[in-house]
């Protein structure tokens, strides 16, 4: 895997924050000339990934959420959003699409819409020291109007 671009980022886990990731984000890929359609999955993927990060593992607190994010030379957006808040119980549970352990009115689909919008979702989380994320989705756009 040869890396064409790498960035990284770390903000306070604020609630407007997550607009802020998403433009990050999307600045991050534009050189790989993606369409309209790849901006918004991959914008979105990270905006459900952040708000998890914001939402669930600082619940009582501030802490800190990092984004490292890479292209390669095969077009793949590799995105890690991780956390070191209070990690989660069961991963296998958390990715059922319903599934909070949120008390307010969230739908528990923040899983279930990353791995939609990504061409593969892997969730590592240790209980008490937070949860990695890793989204990744190829931009074909560009190659295939070269064909």
């Amino acid at each position: 895997m040869n890396l064409m671009n790498h960035m990284k980022l770390s903000f306070l886990s604020v609630s407007h924050n997550e607009g802020f990731s998403r433009a990050a984000i999307s600045a991050f890929i534009l050189p790989l000339n993606p369409t309209v359609a790849e901006v918004a999955d991959i914008k979105t993927a990270v905006s459900e990934a952040v708000t998890n990060a914001i939402v669930h593992a600082y619940p009582d607190t501030l802490g800190t959420v990092y984004i490292d994010a890479k292209i390669t030379e095969d077009r793949r957006v590799i995105i890690k959003i991780r956390d070191t808040g209070v990690g989660i119980e069961d991963v296998k549970l958390a990715m059922e699409p319903l599934f909070t352990t949120s008390t307010d009115e969230r739908a528990g689909l923040g899983f279930a819409v990353m791995q939609s919008f990504s061409d593969r979702v892997r969730v590592r989380s240790v209980v008490g020291r937070g949860t990695t994320v890793t989204l990744e989705k190829i931009i074909h756009s560009a190659y295939d109007d070269e064909k």
